[in-house]
């Protein structure tokens, strides 16, 4: 599953634009615009200074667009990037990447003004995408034999799912409680997966050649282990996540999951920022459980749990591949800059403050507009930082 350079070899007789020679070149552009834009926008609509013409709330769009807009644009990035190292396969490019590109647009649009179109209507141009990107996915790795990723696959169809249940409950019941937990659910177990995969494989790598002596620990037993049993946690969390039983097991998820990053020796890389940035990300995946077994029991608001999640786990990760990856496609050394660095500095600054924000309700307002603040920063800059390298950057290593 890890995300390595791809030889020019994979690029066959391709002889189109550049930005669509890859699939983490427009999902990845367009991902951290997006990321960036929806945050812009979300906060004047949350503090009622702007209104949207979308059939859902105004909290469902925020979290709608973060699970199935920014999101699911990275997922896709990353997905068509790693699948010919999967499979030995051409990477999807050129018209059939650009048809994905559009109907990923399309979703948010039709989301965006869901009120003027019809939930319905919205629904359907909406799941298109994930529906696209499943059944694209699926059929390469079965093409490839490639059985052990096919995991990651029904990964995706799941978040298919959740989005469909997403519309549905927002229109029957006027909000889509148990669709978000069940959505954010699957990108937590995504992480999960797809860390434990990437983040000791690099870190060993690194380590090896630079800083030799303890190494981590590689995907195992007890990582599967792990993962099973977050994700069985997640799903009674989805279904249940206040009561005493369900912050017993988010407790016990939390120690397996710390337990887990405590093996990867991410002590030794605070000279690589690339790689501990990815190890920054995956602390919020048991902080998160921390905090949801506090909302479980009323400790803390069920949002900051929430948020150390998607912000800090999901962003933060999201970002330290998205840089990762656009650096070694497009035949750049593997060093963060001066502005990658100020990139990893405020998405971990947008995550705290977000999550201190929910902890906070007397300060919420600034640590709200901070937090924003740093995510859009973080967002922008990786837009104006990699934008060039995205578009038109073909020199390969």
């Amino acid at each position: 599953m890890v995300l390595n350079h791809t030889p020019i070899s994979r690029l066959g007789n391709y002889h189109g634009s550049a930005f669509l020679s890859y699939g983490f070149r427009p999902f990845f552009l367009f991902g951290a615009l997006y990321a960036g834009l929806a945050i812009a926008i979300w906060l004047p609509v949350f503090m009622g200074d702007l209104s949207l013409r979308s059939a859902f709330a105004p909290r469902d769009w925020h979290v709608h667009e973060m699970l199935y807009g920014y999101l699911a644009a990275v997922i896709a990035g990353f997905l068509f990037t790693a699948i010919p190292n999967w499979t030995g396969h051409l990477p999807y490019r050129g018209k059939p990447l650009l048809v994905l590109v559009i109907v990923w647009a399309l979703g948010r649009a039709a989301v965006t003004f869901s009120d003027a179109i019809g939930w319905s209507s919205a629904m359907l141009i909406d799941v298109a995408f994930l529906a696209l990107i499943a059944a694209s996915a699926g059929r390469e790795v079965v093409a490839g034999r490639n059985w052990r990723n096919l995991k990651v696959v029904a990964l995706v169809l799941l978040l298919l799912l959740c989005n469909v249940g997403f519309h549905i409950e927002a229109h029957v019941e006027g909000a889509a409680d148990i669709s978000i937990r069940a959505g954010i659910a699957v990108v937590i177990v995504l992480v999960s997966l797809i860390g434990g995969r990437i983040i000791p494989s690099f870190t060993r790598n690194w380590l090896v050649r630079e800083n030799p002596g303890r190494l981590p620990i590689p995907f195992g037993r007890f990582d599967i282990v792990v993962v099973i049993v977050g994700a069985l946690v997640l799903v009674g969390w989805s279904v249940r996540p206040a009561g005493v039983a369900t912050a017993a097991a988010c407790v016990i998820a939390a120690m397996l999951h710390a337990a887990r990053l405590g093996r990867w020796a991410g002590d030794r890389t605070s000279r690589d920022p690339l790689l501990l940035i990815l190890h920054i990300g995956y602390v919020f995946i048991p902080l998160g459980f921390l905090l949801a077994a506090a909302a479980a029991l009323e400790l803390a608001p069920a949002s900051a749990g929430l948020h150390a999640w998607m912000a800090g786990g999901a962003g933060i990760m999201t970002l330290a591949v998205m840089t990762r990856a656009s650096l070694s496609h497009t035949g750049q050394r593997l060093v963060a800059s001066v502005a990658t660095r100020g990139i990893y500095v405020a998405i971990v600054a947008a995550a705290l403050l977000r999550v201190g924000a929910a902890l906070t309700p007397d300060g919420q307002s600034a640590l709200l507009y901070l937090a924003a603040l740093a995510w859009c920063l973080a967002f922008f800059g990786f837009v104006t930082t990699f934008g060039s390298l995205l578009l038109w950057q073909t020199k390969r290593r």
